[in-house]
């Protein structure tokens, strides 16, 4: 596994290196409370409150723990968002999908399938990995749908697992894939997403 930088293309997004340059794109991008609601952290007031999150981002990257992505919408080049891989564990050979949020406008559409295919093919065929984990917030039912719809199959929950800025102490449903299970993920993933019948194995 080698954990660097990088960038993955689809047909709908490309996720290319987080940088801090993209603090106020992503800033406009996400300004809505529903994009937050369910992460652990409070929803940016301002570019600069990205700018640190992004440093952040950043600074684990470098230590090898953490690879983030800015999502790219291809048709109009627009910043329609962020997801990363985290929690990376070279010796045992997993990772983490994660932190994930898309523009109100480019949810329930392709973008975040795709995403997902790109990051889960990368993770399993490039990085040889053994499993791929996915969490969620318990009361997101939406995400747990989601998460479940790609192949995610569902492991339990950890209780009080994080308290959340507005105190609230969350319960964290876990997901994962494993690279037995991924040719038929891999395949379901392709049929939804058109790539099978484009000639694009």
């Amino acid at each position: 596994m080698q954990v660097e930088p990088l960038t993955l293309t689809g047909t709908v997004v490309e996720l290319r290196p987080l940088a801090s340059t993209d603090a106020a794109a992503l800033f406009a991008a996400l300004d809505d409370e529903a994009v937050w609601r369910y992460l652990p952290t409070h929803q940016p007031q301002s570019p600069a409150d990205i700018d640190g999150a992004i440093a952040k981002a950043l600074a684990a990257q470098a230590r090898g723990e953490e690879v983030p992505f800015v999502t790219i919408h291809r048709e109009s080049g627009e910043v329609i968002g962020t997801t990363r891989f985290l929690d990376i564990s070279v010796d045992d050979r997993h990772a983490e999908i994660g932190w994930t949020a898309i523009a109100p406008a480019y949810q329930l559409t392709a973008v975040n399938t795709e995403a997902k295919y790109l990051m889960l093919r990368h993770a399993f065929e490039t990085w040889g990995c053994i499993r791929v984990q996915l969490k969620t917030d318990l009361r997101n039912e939406r995400s747990q749908r989601a998460i479940e719809r790609i192949g995610g199959v569902r492991e339990g929950v950890l209780r009080k697992v994080r308290v959340m800025p507005d105190g609230y102490q969350r319960a964290s449903v876990y997901y994962s894939i494993l690279d037995d299970e991924w040719p038929a993920v891999k395949a379901n993933l392709e049929a939804r997403l058109g790539l099978v019948r484009a000639g694009r194995r």
